[in-house]
């Protein structure tokens, strides 16, 4: 790509990986996609929860025993069947080759669950996998895991990004783990981006369609729409929301959005005003949900007044889809009642990154002045953030994630404070009787009665408050007009949608 003014400009936030790689518009060559990552993905291990563009990164050189397909459901990867056998779940895998040309077993299925479920292991699933008292291989190619009791959605955790099979072979288990892609990582320029490229024995015939994806950062979200309107780039994730409408308006473009992402904030409930349910139930109500919308998403966001379940769900409760009105005299009642009506200081993370996270910080920042507390904002870069957040160290911060997948099970990674830490749920506050709820209705499979269960799951959620909801957000990719195959997963999914990089092609 020759060195232009817009690259100029861009410096260090958007540098190409190929230097010789001309301009879309002077290009002949429909088999590399040029694909704008909003940041440099803080970790390329397996099996942690570092943000969509490493969970992008990941699902295109590791893959689990399931995935979902272009409608959101289940799919097969290295299994080809599944089926729930007595006490646990039965696998059988497809023929296929890790990258280091391996025949991928039951034995690295085996392998890679002990890693994960290990009690040294950082992974985001550890909890969930120690769940798992037993992986029998009776051959090469069926697996079953046995659990302590049922657990419907033990599918659904094979399926993301963060659960990847590796070769046992690997030479570790962090950056060196070895996957069965579609892609093989052959370039990677810390800050800069990565290349990657087409891998000749994945296991679905007629993909990958590209020989090569070159994934470059373009953290500043407005460089990034521009890249895309001047033709250096196919394709970007994160739309920023003040450009969605722009965007839609290029007949060069395409854009396509879902809504399913969401806002909110997590405590720390090891020490400090947080501790307490009630200061907790007093942030809730005392932010102003529709101002965020407008302030962070440009009004291309819905105000969520309880937990991040879908109008469409089973599990939907309309009586408690809006519970946290605004209503800040309640809000200074409640902290009254907490010991602290006269207010107090405390410091909100969030990350200067992402323009949306740093924008709802600023109206908690003001709504909650309103209300008696006052607020400093610590805004690191999205790196450090999430070294922060992982370790649990701060008074309370800003989030905005997905649902694992469409069960309400999945509620479990932001509600269980007995889990591991983790960015995405609050520390060091475990509910003893929401953790009893969402094993009961993890282990119910009677739809009826798992949803009187997550009825409950859901008023224990909005009394406690491990988790302020805040937004639901629309969340969009946008491309050139010849960039085809790609599909932005349905609602809760969306950041799973690197799965359909292996279709995309250019023409």
């Amino acid at each position: 790509m020759p060195l232009t003014r817009r690259l100029l400009v861009a410096g260090s936030a958007a540098v190409p990986i190929a230097a010789g790689l001309p301009g879309r518009r002077a290009r002949a060559d429909t088999s590399v996609l040029r694909y704008g990552l909003q940041v440099y993905p803080p970790s390329f291990l397996p099996w942690q929860q570092t943000g969509t563009s490493a969970a992008t990164v990941n699902v295109c050189v590791r893959r689990g025993l399931l995935s979902y397909g272009h409608d959101g459901e289940l799919r097969g990867e290295l299994a080809e069947h599944w089926e729930a056998d007595g006490d646990g779940w039965r696998f059988r895998l497809r023929d296929a080759t890790f990258h280091n040309g391996n025949r991928v077993t039951a034995a690295d299925v085996k392998w890679t669950i002990e890693q994960m479920s290990s009690p040294k292991s950082t992974a985001y699933l550890r909890g969930a996998m120690q769940q798992i008292t037993a992986v029998e291989t009776p051959d090469d190619m069926t697996v079953r895991l046995i659990t302590s009791q049922p657990i419907s959605s033990l599918p659904y955790w094979f399926a993301m990004p963060h659960a990847p099979i590796i070769s046992r072979d690997s030479p570790d288990a962090g950056v060196g783990a070895i996957g069965a892609g579609p892609f093989v990582m052959t370039s990677n320029k810390r800050g800069i981006g990565v290349r990657l490229t087409s891998f000749p024995q994945f296991y679905r015939r007629g993909v990958p369609k590209l020989k090569e994806l070159q994934m470059t950062v373009y953290a500043d979200e407005n460089l990034r729409v521009s890249a895309l309107q001047a033709g250096d780039l196919d394709m970007i994730e994160y739309v920023p929301w003040q450009s969605i409408d722009t965007i839609a308006g290029n007949s060069k473009l395409t854009m396509d959005s879902t809504d399913g992402p969401f806002m909110y904030l997590v405590f720390n409930g090891g020490a400090g005003p947080f501790k307490d349910a009630r200061v907790r139930q007093a942030v809730a109500f005392g932010i102003k949900r529709d101002d965020v919308a407008k302030a962070a998403f440009y009004g291309h966001a819905a105000t969520l007044g309880g937990l991040p379940i879908p109008s469409t769900s089973p599990y939907y409760n309309e009586k408690l889809a809006h519970f946290w009105n605004y209503d800040p005299a309640r809000a200074k009642q409640l902290l009254t009642e907490a010991g602290v009506g006269g207010g107090f200081s405390c410091t909100l993370l969030s990350n200067i990154t992402n323009g949306m996270h740093k924008s709802t910080a600023e109206v908690v920042q003001q709504n909650l002045a309103e209300i008696g507390i006052q607020v400093q904002l610590a805004l690191p870069d999205w790196a450090n953030f999430l070294t922060q957040a992982n370790r649990g160290q701060y008074e309370f911060a800003v989030n905005g994630t997905a649902l694992d997948s469409n069960d309400p099970d999945s509620l479990t990674s932001l509600l269980d404070g007995s889990q591991s830490l983790g960015y995405a749920r609050s520390a060091g506050l475990a509910i003893p009787e929401l953790t009893r709820l969402l094993a009961v209705g993890r282990s119910e499979l009677d739809q009826a009665k798992r949803k009187a269960i997550y009825n409950q799951v859901q008023q224990v959620a909005l009394d406690q408050v491990p988790a302020c909801f805040l937004v639901l957000r629309t969340q969009a990719y946008a491309m050139q007009q010849n960039v085809h195959g790609f599909h932005n997963l349905p609602g809760q999914l969306t950041f799973y949608s690197g799965y359909t990089l292996e279709d995309a092609y250019l023409t």
